[in-house]
């Protein structure tokens, strides 16, 4: 994946993955990409963060593994360093912006208003994360903002589940969208991998 490349193309669906214990890294990852979702959101929420982009950009080739909550030009850095081949905030700065600009990987920024659509519009980036997707004002939302901002992509997240998910993908001007219901807490305590690659293979059918 090449910084020209969109996250957005990968799948319907993109996993945001919160990784407590490293040792589920790999094997979720794999069941992840084995039901069909290759691109793998790692949020920056836990200590095992980190380590757990850098297996599964080791042990996992057909992952495509980005990472999350990124929110400093500090986490652009360690993530890059770790594998990370795609970067997620859930909001923007300038300093953080030209951090991911000059990361060499893409990036979706995260936007919730009108505003900050048309100041990375100004800026020359066109795909961005809607964050928080449900409580921002979800599908009716970004619908309105197909009128006037047609040049926009997005990438919603927050609160999005199964059921809801396909009204999304409905939007023109929405790629993607993420969510972690694929990734139950049960099942991942369970190590219950099979499950998950079945949540992911009904989530990856979204589209088709």
């Amino acid at each position: 994946m090449t910084s020209s490349s969109s996250v957005l193309d990968l799948a319907p669906v993109v996993p945001v993955v919160v990784v407590e214990e490293l040792s589920d890294a790999v094997p979720l990852a794999r069941a992840l990409v084995a039901g069909g979702l290759p691109a793998i959101e790692v949020t920056l929420r836990t200590p095992a963060a980190l380590d757990a982009i850098r297996a599964i950009a080791a042990e996992v080739p057909d992952a495509v593994v980005g990472a999350g909550t990124v929110i400093s030009p500090v986490n652009v850095e360690e993530s890059v360093a770790a594998g990370a081949r795609f970067l997620v905030s859930p909001g923007w700065t300038d300093q953080l912006l030209d951090s991911m600009k000059g990361s060499g990987v893409p990036f979706l920024p995260g936007v919730s208003t009108t505003s900050e659509v048309v100041a990375l519009l100004e800026r020359g980036v066109r795909e961005m994360k809607f964050f928080p997707a449900e409580a921002a004002g979800g599908t009716a939302y970004l619908k309105s903002l197909g009128g006037p901002l047609p040049q926009a992509r997005f990438c919603p997240t927050g609160g999005i589940r199964l059921a809801s998910a396909p009204s999304y993908l409905a939007l023109k001007n929405v790629g993607c969208v993420g969510g972690s219901w694929m990734l139950p807490g049960d099942a991942i305590a369970a190590k219950d991998w099979a499950r998950v690659e079945k949540l992911a293979r009904e989530a990856a059918a979204l589209r088709g």
